[in-house]
């Protein structure tokens, strides 16, 4: 059975005209990918794949939370904005974190548990099966580490 760890993008900065897929993280978004990842491996989610939306707050994201994971992302355009199937993305490949953005995980989650859920950025949501098993903001994260 397939376990997804959902993670929402860091902080990130206000767009400066560059667009707003190309918007970085704060450097509390940056402590906020760095915190997911170290909770992950206390927690023992170790994910064995990590796949990111192409737009830089994700990809800055995946990579602040896979220090701790010893992971490298994938990127994927399929998580970028909008609706996606999350099974489908990850069958047969484990547990698999996956790193986005709103409104689109919380929709995706509440569509495979039947649960609603809202995540907060830098949070993360693991589900197994149908069942969410975990629902957790930033601040909650931190006092696994």
């Amino acid at each position: 059975m397939e376990t997804i760890i959902f993670l929402r993008h860091g902080q990130a900065e206000d767009d400066d005209g560059s667009g707003d897929a190309a918007r970085p993280l704060t450097g509390k978004g940056v402590r906020q990918a760095e915190v997911a990842g170290r909770a992950l491996h206390s927690l023992g989610l170790i994910p064995d794949l990590c796949i990111s939306s192409p737009r830089t707050r994700a990809i800055e994201t995946a990579r602040g939370a896979c220090k701790a994971l010893g992971l490298e992302p994938v990127i994927d355009d399929g998580l970028g904005v909008g609706d996606f199937d999350a099974k489908g993305l990850v069958a047969g490949l484990g547990c698999v974190l996956l790193v986005g953005h709103e409104p689109s995980f919380s929709a995706e989650v509440a569509r495979l548990t039947g649960g609603s859920v809202r995540l907060r950025k830098g949070g993360i949501a693991v589900v197994r099966g149908s069942r969410l098993e975990m629902l957790a903001g930033p601040d909650l994260l931190a006092l696994a580490n």
